[in-house]
């Protein structure tokens, strides 16, 4: 309740829907990812926070550096805002914004982008071949850091490069080296099975006790085999960082000798999605804020909008949370609408026309596609309103 009327009191000249990020929280969250990190620098994910202002100030604190972009286009902006050290953690097709890159030396000194087969190398000279004078471009090796087990036939994690041993690392890092105009600078690997899957699921106590078997056993696999893979590379590149992890894997990942940097993103705002870890806890920092404009029974509301529905595998965990008051639940037949959102409960019976309810994401950045401005409370009062990418005109994806 003391949240909830702190936010009514700090917004109260604001019309909803409207989005909010709680600054005091998300200094507790970076705070708290620095900790985890046991010294090692992180590298902010854009994707998790998609407003520049508040990447600005994320970088502003200790312990943070560099970006994780996720297209190529978004790189090129940030790096003409005067941002630097930014790694593209995606392979790009995108021939304009190549030819854009080599064309920038200025920019070509501060992006790396990601590759992870021959055929994307050919992809990309072929894309730069009519600049000139052409800058060297530097890339980044992506590698496959799911958990394999029982001869291939149970596979955890995310499905993204084919790269996986060791020789098949060392092959592609000597065919980059082989290329003029293009240089190897570092490796990156996701394990999205331990960093973005939750190993406290609610009501399921005998998945979470697979969850946890699968997430130790990958992290002993993936702990022996990055490193292979990493002194296998540097025997024919000069890397500059080797890159892992996210949010929910930081002090497993730290551990490796390997890894020169962590990944986070979504830590500083604590979407829904991170509420299911044992291994650490965050304090909700990115909310919204849907108007009440129906009364539909005693114990219904419905308020406009909030059909924001997070990316991933379809089902209830990827809809927004009815967040403040507590105690409020969606239409089993009708979920989160585009324009209008049924909500049920006993705490509806205390709304009004007019009133706030308060969502939490899923997901954290993908809230900044719905909102062209962040409201940055501090306190009981905004003390800054800041575009997100949106904001800007910038829509990435």
């Amino acid at each position: 309740m003391e949240d909830r009327q702190r936010y009514d009191r700090a917004t109260v000249a604001l019309e909803p829907p409207f989005a909010i990020l709680d600054l005091a929280a998300m200094r507790a969250n970076a705070a708290d990812l620095v900790r985890r990190a046991a010294g090692k620098p992180i590298r902010v994910a854009s994707k998790s926070v998609r407003s520049r202002a508040v990447l600005e100030r994320i970088l502003a604190m200790d312990g943070f550096r560099g970006i994780l972009a996720f297209t190529l286009p978004e790189a090129l902006w940030l790096a003409a805002e005067g941002f630097s050290d930014i790694l593209v953690a995606y392979p790009t097709a995108d021939r304009h914004a190549l030819a854009e890159l080599a064309a920038d030396p200025r920019a070509a000194e501060r992006i790396a982008i990601t590759v992870d087969s021959r055929e994307q190398l050919d992809f990309i000279e072929k894309a730069v071949s009519g600049v000139h004078p052409r800058a060297e471009l530097r890339l980044s090796l992506d590698l496959d850091a799911g958990y394999v087990t029982l001869g291939g036939k149970f596979r955890a994690g995310a499905l993204r490069s084919p790269v996986r041993e060791p020789e098949q690392a060392a092959d592609l890092a000597t065919a980059v080296g082989k290329r003029p105009g293009l240089r190897l600078v570092g490796l990156m690997a996701y394990e999205a099975q331990i960093a973005g899957v939750g190993d406290d699921p609610p009501g399921n106590a005998a998945f979470a006790r697979v969850v946890r078997i699968m997430q130790a056993r990958s992290a002993r696999e993936l702990i022996v085999r990055r490193g292979r893979i990493v002194n296998a590379v540097r025997q024919v590149a000069d890397l500059e960082f080797v890159n892992g992890g996210g949010t929910g894997s930081i002090e497993t990942t730290v551990r490796e000798k390997a890894i020169t940097e962590v990944a986070a993103g979504s830590g500083f705002f604590h979407p829904r999605l991170f509420d299911f870890y044992r291994r650490f806890s965050g304090r909700p920092a990115a909310l919204f804020a849907l108007p009440v404009v129906r009364r539909p029974g005693p114990d219904t509301v419905t308020v406009l909008g909030g059909g924001y529905l997070a990316s991933g595998p379809p089902g209830p965990s990827r809809l927004p949370q009815p967040y403040l008051p507590a105690g409020l639940r969606y239409a089993q037949d009708e979920g989160a609408g585009e324009v209008q959102t049924p909500l049920l409960g006993q705490a509806a019976q205390d709304l009004r026309v007019g009133d706030r309810v308060w969502f939490r994401h899923a997901k954290a950045g993908e809230m900044c596609e719905r909102f062209d401005t962040l409201h940055l409370v501090d306190g009981d009062a905004v003390a800054e309103s800041v575009p997100t990418y949106r904001g800007e005109g910038r829509t990435f994806l």
